[in-house]
């Protein structure tokens, strides 16, 4: 394995002078962020995973580092200009942190530029070529004017920049050729020029592959677009020659404000989006061949500082370096997976209400299907029987088979309620078109707080059956998005426990009525019981510590950043709770250090899959993993925003089965993790975990064996093709 790099960051000082009332013994939320990026980017260097997935590791840590740059570093910019020296949890001013978090960005930038030049030399050598435009045969050329021509040349609009043309605006991260151009004839003439990249093109175009070397192996040949654009200069500024120029990017300040008081939400919200397309310039990337000189006059006109040029030696935009993972190189990345259908629900026909009547289930994505969420709203949508259905959308995908569902029933005359969050980052605009989608077909939309995030995943169920009316509800730790849901690692909990249902049906008339429940029986949720509620349930494993008995804590997230919860995890860790944590990003607990944390440990686990579930276990005077632990599931980090300024549930497991599946299986095996996982340090640092003598993934764990649902039920399959009986199954089951 590669010895680690030494990093650049500056971080605070050592444990040593980390006490349970200094600044010091949090971490600090920005840098944390960036060491995950890190953790990510690290991947894209593991030789474990193959070439083309490697390129989507690099790929995906530049898409991270844009949307950081664009809502964290234009936070801390705008702070900065306000003059503002509040100091954050770990005692620095925003000035302090934005001047460490440009080192990070820095260093992390290089290191993305670093890591493709060596890709890009494995991808060559692996039949994925990306072509210098001054190596072309005479036929290559004549294909790429070709492609110009008839792809490329209707699209571009060349741009004249000079006084009375001033800069043109590009959009939050857009790309443009800057180019200072001189005439053939007239050497001594000189004008600046602009071309926008079109997002509506691809950066990397792909060239056709001679018969020859196709019949070697499976090659695929790309040129990219900029450098198809600077060969034809000539037919968009005809007579003109570049004399120097290069690419460069743009990142915005994508974070927008609301009007709270606004008569029209959603118009008010329109607005606001229309607002973020013109935000400040807060990062431009300059490609090495060009002038310096020109850069920064380019950057002073966006006003973007000195502190936020980058000029990158390879290559400007790195999140575009998706494009190059071909479907037709299938030995470049990871094998195909199918998930497994539920076998619990396959049992009872495709009945999901039979099922759930008939035990609790949980369902663990994406190694089980997310189709069976979707089979349960559709099963609701059409079932007579069903009369209401109520619904919270965060993100959704396009077309997405459940707001169809929800149109459905409420075209057959269900009461249907869907709670749509408006706020939903970057989906903003897909969930006002989706909104007005449903309103058009009956369904009653409600878009929630004004001044609170509606963040819980809920689906309930009305359904009559004989005399009475029986309630079902879903409830998930990621969202209501089918493609997402193929990639990150959540849980969905089906139940008609009363005490469940009931509090789910309180939860809504919350979110639709604005009147917080006198009296919930079962589930704590956020902004009013959550918090109050975790921190009982830590003190209560300080308790039975302090008495002698086992004090045990099991955490499960992505972030884990509020003062509060981490002072009562110190506190704990002093009296003796063992705390194992597995925080896949930010992370601002210092673990190991001795008097304060040397009993927490904390884990992040970096893969294939992107772990997303929210799991809570508190061992309840028991060692853990005991079927008397109180364990729960949640939509909410450990974050001040989770627990004050958004609506989120965390939900009890009463089941014992579906009990000691979460806890035996998903947060055992998790922990039992050793080629995926990093531990944090007490300096702030992470380290990838060793793999041992038996090196273990929980990833491929559960991809390879029967999951959750699934157990129990082999023998009823062994004596048929699993695989060709569950596609079977489930193609009829979620047939239109």
């Amino acid at each position: 394995m590669r010895a680690p790099r030494r990093r650049t960051i500056r971080r605070p000082k050592a444990e040593t002078d980390v006490t349970s009332t200094s600044p010091k013994r949090f971490i600090n939320r920005e840098l944390s962020w960036l060491d995950f990026n890190q953790r990510v980017i690290e991947e894209a260097e593991n030789r474990r995973n193959p070439l083309l997935e490697r390129v989507r590791f690099l790929s995906i840590s530049a898409s991270n580092l844009d949307e950081f740059y664009s809502v964290r570093v234009a936070g801390l910019v705008g702070q900065v200009r306000e003059g503002l020296v509040t100091t954050s949890a770990d005692g620095l001013t925003p000035a302090q942190q934005l001047t460490r978090v440009r080192e990070g960005l820095s260093w992390l930038l290089r290191e993305q530029q670093r890591i493709w030049h060596a890709l890009r030399s494995e991808l060559d050598e692996g039949g994925i070529e990306l072509i210098a435009p001054e190596t072309l045969s005479d036929a290559e050329r004549a294909e790429v004017d070709s492609i110009f021509d008839e792809r490329i040349f209707p699209v571009l609009t060349p741009l004249a920049v000079d006084p009375s043309h001033p800069t043109p605006f590009i959009p939050n991260l857009g790309m443009a050729l800057l180019l200072r151009l001189t005439k053939a004839v007239n050497p001594a003439f000189s004008m600046r020029a602009l071309i926008l990249l079109p997002a509506q093109l691809s950066r990397f175009i792909r060239l056709s592959t001679p018969k020859a070397e196709a019949e070697k192996q499976p090659t695929a040949r790309f040129i990219l677009l900029e450098d198809i654009i600077r060969l034809s200069i000539g037919r968009l500024f005809p007579g003109m020659t570049i004399a120097e120029g290069g690419v460069v990017r743009v990142i915005r300040d994508s974070d927008v404000e609301f009007e709270d008081e606004a008569e029209d939400l959603v118009r008010s919200y329109e607005t606001a989006l229309k607002q973020r397309r013109r935000g400040v310039g807060i990062h431009l990337a300059l490609d090495a061949h060009l002038p310096m000189a020109l850069g920064r006059e380019f950057a002073e006109e966006l006003d973007v500082s000195e502190e936020d040029i980058f000029v990158q030696t390879d290559m400007v935009g790195v999140v575009d370096l998706k494009q190059l993972i071909v479907s037709d190189r299938p030995d470049l990345v990871f094998p195909p997976y199918t998930p497994r259908f539920p076998q619990r629900i396959l049992d009872y026909d495709g009945d999901c209400f039979a099922a759930i009547r008939a035990k609790d289930i949980v369902v663990h994505h994406p190694f089980e299907s997310f189709d069976v969420v979707v089979q349960f709203i559709k099963q609701a949508a059409r079932d007579p029987n069903v009369v209401a259905i109520k619904q919270t959308l965060y993100r959704t995908s396009r077309d997405s088979p459940i707001v169809r569902a929800l149109i459905e029933a409420a075209e057959s005359g269900k009461s249907v309620t869907a709670m749509v969050e408006l706020r939903a980052r970057f989906d903003e605009e897909a969930n006002i078109r989706l909104s007005r989608a449903l309103e058009a077909a009956g369904v009653q939309v409600v878009f929630g707080f004004v001044n609170l995030k509606t963040h819980a995943k809920l689906s309930l169920v009305v359904r009559r059956e004989g005399s009475n009316m029986r309630s079902y509800a879903h409830f998930g730790t990621g969202n209501y998005h089918p493609v997402t849901a193929r990639i990150y690692t959540d849980l969905s909990f089906f139940t008609c426990d009363p005490r469940l249902t009931g509090d789910s049906a309180r939860l809504f008339n919350y979110m639709t009525g604005y009147a917080a429940p006198t009296k919930m029986e079962s589930i704590a949720f956020a902004p009013i019981t959550l918090r109050k509620t975790l921190i009982g349930l830590i003190a209560d494993e300080q308790a039975h510590a302090e008495a002698g008995r086992p004090g045990r804590i099991w955490l499960k997230m992505n972030s884990l950043v509020d003062p509060e919860l981490i002072d009562a995890l110190y506190t704990a860790s002093q009296a003796g709770v063992k705390i194992a944590c597995i925080i896949r990003g930010i992370c601002c607990l210092r673990p190991g250090v001795p008097g304060l944390s040397e009993n927490i440990e904390v884990r992040s686990i970096v893969g294939r899959f992107l772990e997303h579930a929210r799991i809570f276990a508190f061992g309840n005077g028991h060692r853990l993993p005991s079927h008397q632990a109180k364990l729960y599931i949640s939509s909410a980090d450990w974050m001040g925003r989770n627990m004050d300024w958004r609506v989120e549930s965390m939900v009890p497991i009463y089941n014992p089965t579906v009990h000691a599946q979460i806890l035996g299986q998903v947060m055992t095996m998790d922990l039992k993790d050793s080629l995926q996982s990093w531990l944090l340090h007490s300096d702030g640092t992470w380290k990838r975990v060793a793999p041992g003598a038996t090196p273990f993934s929980a990833h491929d764990y559960f991809m390879h064996n029967p999951s959750l649902s699934g157990r129990g039920s082999a023998a009823r399959e062994k004596n048929a093709t699993p695989a060709l009986t569950h596609r079977v199954r489930q193609d009829r089951i979620l047939e239109d």
